[in-house]
């Protein structure tokens, strides 16, 4: 296994150390730990592990196509990899009682659709590369889950009598901001793949 492909199951891996460092123990949510894991350090962990793990899917896509690394494997697992990474941590989020259930949907939706849109292309002998709509999104996406982690630490830093989950107008205005232009990226990122590739699913339909 060369080492592109070796980064990009680093990310999986990494997921959940990311979620047992944001998320408090299921079941013993007063215990030691979990005090720690809602607290400062356990979100800086959380977001360290997170940076690192978005960083290799930079990384791995510049050494496949530097170094001649690019294989049907990663090919498979890597954006499997980006796709499990976003929604691992915008449902820990949800679970966090941070962002409503519809924006995992959705991000889910567009994901799904824009996955089976380019295998429909694989069929037919096409390779529908990321547009830069597609790229920016996954940019935002990345951005807003950071900041979101970062928040409560923002929060207690302008008003400590703020409980460290506590979120209220007008801390999270800045985070709503993000994960709302986030969404839109996302609808319209797939509404892109859509327009573009639909005579090719016409086709498909036809066929």
């Amino acid at each position: 296994m060369n080492i592109a492909n070796k980064l990009t199951l680093s990310r999986i891996v990494m997921i959940p150390f990311i979620l047992f460092f944001l998320l408090p123990l299921p079941y013993c949510e007063t215990c030691a730990f979990s005090n720690f894991i809602v607290s400062a350090p356990g979100r800086v962990i959380a977001f360290v592990l997170f940076i690192i793990a978005a960083l290799t899917d930079m990384l791995d896509g510049q050494l496949a196509r530097k170094q001649g690394l690019v294989s049907n494997f990663g090919k498979l697992v890597d954006p499997i990899a980006d796709k499990l990474l976003v929604l691992s941590v915008f449902t820990a989020f949800v679970q966090l009682h941070r962002l409503s259930t519809y924006v995992v949907v959705l991000i889910a939706a567009r994901e799904f659709i824009v996955t089976g849109i380019r295998m429909v292309g694989v069929e037919q002998g096409h390779v529908i590369a990321a547009s830069w709509f597609g790229k920016v999104k996954a940019i935002f996406q990345i951005v807003t889950l950071g900041a979101l982690m970062f928040e409560p630490l923002i929060v207690q830093w302008i008003d400590p009598s703020q409980p460290f989950l506590g979120y209220g107008a007008p801390w999270t205005i800045p985070g709503d901001i993000l994960v709302a232009v986030t969404i839109l990226l996302t609808m319209f990122s797939g509404l892109d793949y859509w327009l573009k590739n639909k005579a090719l699913l016409s086709d498909t339909l036809k066929a």
